[in-house]
């Protein structure tokens, strides 16, 4: 059986807009207004969404953005976002004042955890863990093709990416992913995991 994977990232947060890290942020009136407005466009690519296996991450900006997109999702470990550790709320500007040598280290080097929670590269490894076991998942569907949709975070979204082409974590600050885009990777016994441009 083919697995189709829709993976979306939250709503825009008054966190991501101050240049501040998260910490456990809920949505805005703005985040809210996106989200609300990002329904029905995203609801052309989730035609399948009322057949579909719907995964949310436990971060409060994740389920209200899954509330607000009209899909019932159940809470995922393996979706939070990184652990930022004793960055979580602070401002990126102040840390760059602050400790300017470990922020720029944990831009650079994927394996760099200097706020003492995730690297970039251990959220790879998290997220590969959890792709390779939805695809190992069996399904008593009789279709052909399984539908999948989880609601995550840009930086796993990215490593989702990495997973899935097999490409060094070391590529990780070259990939852009805007609050509400959709990211599409399909999984066949044949070719093993594979990234497609999101289709309507």
């Amino acid at each position: 059986m083919n697995l189709r994977l829709l993976l979306i990232s939250h709503a825009p947060t008054a966190a991501m807009r101050t240049g501040r890290f998260p910490a456990d942020d809920p949505l805005d009136a703005r985040g809210l207004a996106a989200a609300t407005t990002a329904r029905t466009s995203l609801n052309l690519r989730l035609k399948f969404a009322d057949d579909a296996t719907t995964f949310v991450s436990p971060a409060l900006c994740a389920r209200e953005t899954s509330t607000a997109l009209g899909l019932t999702a159940q809470t995922d470990a393996a979706l939070a976002d990184i652990d930022y550790g004793n960055w979580r709320g602070q401002r990126l500007n102040e840390l760059a004042a602050q400790t300017p040598d470990a922020l720029a280290a944990w831009t650079r080097d994927p394996d760099a955890a200097p706020h003492g929670g995730e690297s970039f590269s251990q959220v790879v490894t998290r997220i590969g863990r959890w792709l390779d076991a939805l695809a190992a998942t069996p399904d008593n569907a009789s279709a052909d093709e399984r539908h999948v949709v989880a609601l995550t975070h840009a930086p796993v979204i990215r490593a989702a990416i990495v997973h899935v082409l097999g490409a060094s974590p070391a590529i990780f600050s070259r990939i852009e992913i805007a609050p509400l885009a959709v990211v599409e990777l399909q999984h066949s016994r044949q070719r093993g995991w594979s990234w497609w441009a999101a289709s309507s």
